[in-house]
């Protein structure tokens, strides 16, 4: 491979990502984003890596495998994670962002690189030749989807549901009350709603007879388990929300010292707490009906609703059956894959796809070894999952622990978890010192 400069397709988590990595290692990039030119359904900043389904990252405890993902990207000088610390909000035991300051410092960062060009408009095709990374997210154009199905055959689809965001202002404290569930983080990052037994009740019978945006006849609709629609879950029992999404356990209002019968929580969405996003509110309900059924909501009588819900469509491929643990594509190694179009699932997964493929692409300009994890790690684990796995029952994936190789001899259930984190930042250590420039 020659060192021209590396074409990265989209400006998302994934294609910063992979621009930062390669461009840190002396490679030329030039990063291709449609944006402000052409917008998605599901975005509306101008800038790059903008996050649309939520603002929080998940749970920054190693006692969770994306703790530990956070943690190997921390240590491997990761621009996603930098932005991250450097923007976050308050969110008890997890790491949520300011949705646009974190826009903002990965937008300055990309655009000041002296090795990163920005290039804005619509690709409609992958280029020829060269290196080039494919990072189009999972809101891929038809037309660049169409191009990519040239090289891939069949890809695959399913649908995610965006949470409705309120003002703060427009929230009843008087019913509200502030808490994180068991105390964690400062004890009052979230909002919560109470719902008696008879309200309760009534939201479900509301969910389930509301109006919901229909799919078109020839999509099927599949939905990730992560992020199933809140009428959806709804729909498997009258009692589902209450172990889910709404579970009042560990969250007793503090006025009366009781646990409600349900709960809805909100989580602060900017750092200034001016917006709060429904936790776990994702929904296809139609926009008259979200408002209407979620100001049943204790709490929310009259709430500003300041985005709504909708779905997108997100496109992936069959990873297992078309890349190398590389993210190259194995008839075309030229071409790489990274973010959720690979079949990872979420924010952290998805940078930390193109951290790998950023890597890998340069490894590719310098003529240079390629590099992968080893499986003990969680970036590697991810790795090996959507790369190994039944091609047939291919499904996206979020990292957890039940990914990574078992450790040998006999481990307590209640150590389980922190020597398996305690093995991995040992072997990314190790296959840092190998990979080192």
């Amino acid at each position: 491979m020659n060192n021209n400069k590396i074409k990265i397709i989209g400006g998302g988590l994934a294609g910063c990502e992979a621009a930062w990595q390669a461009a840190e290692r002396g490679v030329a990039v030039k990063l291709h984003e449609m944006k402000p030119e052409r917008y998605s359904p599901a975005h509306h900043l101008p800038g790059l890596a903008e996050l649309v389904c939520s603002n929080s990252l998940r749970g920054e405890s190693l006692d969770n495998a994306v703790g530990l993902l956070k943690e190997e990207l921390k240590r491997c000088g990761s621009l996603f994670i930098a932005a991250a610390l450097a923007t976050r909000v308050p969110a008890g035991g997890a790491l949520a962002v300011d949705r646009q300051l974190f826009s903002a410092y990965i937008t300055e960062k990309i655009t000041n690189h002296p090795l990163i060009e920005v290039v804005y408009g619509e690709v409609a095709r992958i280029p020829e030749e060269g290196i080039v990374i494919v990072a189009s997210g999972p809101l891929t154009s038809d037309r660049l989807a169409a191009s990519i199905a040239t090289h891939t055959g069949n890809y695959l689809y399913f649908y995610d549901a965006i949470a409705p965001i309120v003002t703060a202002d427009s929230i009843d404290f008087g019913k509200a009350f502030r808490a994180s569930r068991y105390g964690k983080g400062d004890g009052d990052d979230y909002l919560n709603c109470p719902m008696d037994e008879a309200t309760y009740k009534a939201f479900v019978a509301a969910l389930l007879g509301g109006d919901k945006v229909a799919a078109k006849d020839f999509e099927k609709v599949v939905h990730f388990e992560g992020c199933m629609p809140i009428e959806e879950m709804a729909e498997r029992g009258p009692e589902t929300l209450r172990f889910g999404p709404m579970k009042p356990v560990g969250l007793p209002d503090p006025r009366t010292g009781v646990e409600p019968y349900a709960v809805v929580q909100l989580r602060q969405e900017n750092r200034d707490g001016t917006l709060f996003n429904l936790v776990g509110f994702q929904t296809k309900l139609t926009y008259p009906e979200q408002k209407r059924i979620f100001s049943m909501i204790p709490g929310l009588e009259h709430a500003e609703f300041v985005r709504l819900g909708s779905m997108h469509r997100n496109t992936f491929i069959n990873a297992p059956q078309l890349l190398l643990p590389t993210f190259q594509l194995k008839n075309t190694p030229r071409i790489l894959f990274a973010g959720q179009i690979t079949g990872v699932e979420g924010y952290v997964e998805s940078a930390g796809s193109g951290f790998m493929a950023g890597i890998n692409g340069a490894q590719l300009a310098k003529g240079e070894a390629l590099t992968v994890p080893p499986p003990t790690t969680a970036l590697g684990a991810l790795v090996h999952h959507i790369t190994s796995v039944d091609t047939k029952h291919f499904q996206p994936m979020n990292v957890n622990y039940g990914l990574f190789p078992e450790l040998g001899g006999k481990v307590k259930k209640k150590d389980k978890r922190a020597r398996l984190a305690e093995r991995a930042l040992a072997d990314l250590t190790e296959w840092q010192g190998m990979v080192k420039d």
